[in-house]
């Protein structure tokens, strides 16, 4: 086998296509576009390394055929949180043999410990964790937009290594035109209507402010969770940006308390149905049928992420943006799905609200941690 590291546009283009190789022949996989996986390892458009490297290797068998990559990287502002130093590694993929799989771990593990690095998590993103983050072990069915899809056999591949599940990743599944539960429906009309209470959707003109709204609500909401790390503004605007091309304004609520936000639920429409037959690309004719795609819309969207201030959380803030979306959605005669991804198994209070939706389970990703 040989492997090779990342370091020209020949082995970047190899490293992309070693994805197209693996699932030309599945019927569920999406290929990621292109641009957002260079994107990952860009410092131009990466703010993540400004406080931490990566990089990325790419393996092939003896006659040439692309066969396996991974990518290893460490995020100065987290890897210091855990017992021990940690680093991660992400983008993996690899034929179904357990010694290429083991040539990609074993390499992203020196290049880690070369660092001062004592474990690895992983498969997890250079970036926030709404995207290409998780192992797919549960629900292998098409993906939204951002969310890993991989061969079932990887799981035996990383438990083989030796790694060890850290949490689990709860994605359910909500369909819009069945009505909530009427305990759901009665408390989330009282709580829209109580005074003081205001629900406000994002204005891409006011994307800044829509912004600093967004970390505040989350820095509060998951301050107590384990190795949480405060957002930036500027990595949100940066997200929210890279968002615009989706976006729609009237799937991304906030909820304020006389003027203070309170809770926000950020969904976009899910690009995957429009880019399935790109693989990847996003040249110009890519382009013009996107743009019909979008004016055609979608049937499924998926919320990103939702939370609440610590003192709110038992306000049914999020239930009345639930009954808000819904206002907007229903007449529109469009959206058929909403995919709620993903939730740690450690956040009983949001799996709750899933739980009260009527939402069902579609998918279970895992997060994995190898100690060396």
């Amino acid at each position: 086998m040989i492997l090779k590291e990342v370091n020209n546009s020949i082995t970047a283009t190899e490293f992309l296509n070693v994805a197209r190789e693996l699932y030309k022949t599945d019927q569920f996989w999406v290929c990621p576009l292109d641009k957002d996986i260079e994107a990952v390892f860009d410092p131009k458009k990466n703010n993540f390394h400004s406080h931490g490297i990566c990089t990325r290797w790419v393996l092939k068998s003896e006659n040439g055929e692309l066969i396996g990559r991974i990518a290893a990287f460490i995020n100065e502002n987290k890897a210091y949180q855990p017992a021990q130093a940690t680093g991660g590694i992400g983008f993996f993929e690899c034929i179904n043999d357990t010694k290429a799989a083991n040539l990609l771990f074993d390499t992203a593990k020196n290049w880690l410990s070369e660092r001062g690095m004592k474990a690895m998590d992983g498969p997890i993103n250079f970036g926030e964790n709404d995207s290409f983050w998780g192992l797919l072990i549960e629900g292998f069915t098409t993906p939204s937009y951002g969310m890993n899809y991989n061969h079932s056999y990887y799981q035996k591949l990383f438990t083989d290594y030796g790694f060890t599940v850290l949490y689990e990743q709860i994605t359910n599944h909500l369909e819009l035109r069945k009505p909530f539960p009427e305990r759901f429906t009665k408390i989330a009309n009282w709580v829209a209507n109580k005074p003081g209470y205001t629900f406000k959707y994002l204005e891409v003109s006011k994307l800044e402010s829509f912004a600093k709204d967004f970390v505040e609500i989350y820095n509060d909401a998951w301050q107590n969770f384990e190795n949480f790390v405060p957002l930036e503004t500027k990595g949100i605007l940066e997200s929210f940006n890279k968002m615009k091309t989706i976006m729609d304004e009237k799937l991304i609520w906030f909820a304020y308390i006389n003027n203070e936000p309170a809770s926000v639920v950020v969904i976009i429409p899910d690009a995957n149905q429009m880019i399935k037959s790109f693989n990847g690309k996003l040249g110009i004719i890519e382009k013009l049928k996107f743009l019909y795609y979008r004016w055609k819309g979608v049937n499924r969207m998926r919320a990103v992420v939702m939370g609440t201030k610590t003192a709110f959380q038992k306000l049914g803030l999020e239930s009345a943006l639930f009954i808000k979306l819904k206002e907007y959605v229903i007449p529109k005669n469009q959206y058929e799905e909403l995919e709620l991804s993903w939730v740690g198994d450690f956040n009983d209070k949001m799996l709750s609200i899933h739980e009260a939706t009527g939402a069902e389970f579609g998918k279970k990703h895992a997060t994995l941690r190898k100690i060396f």
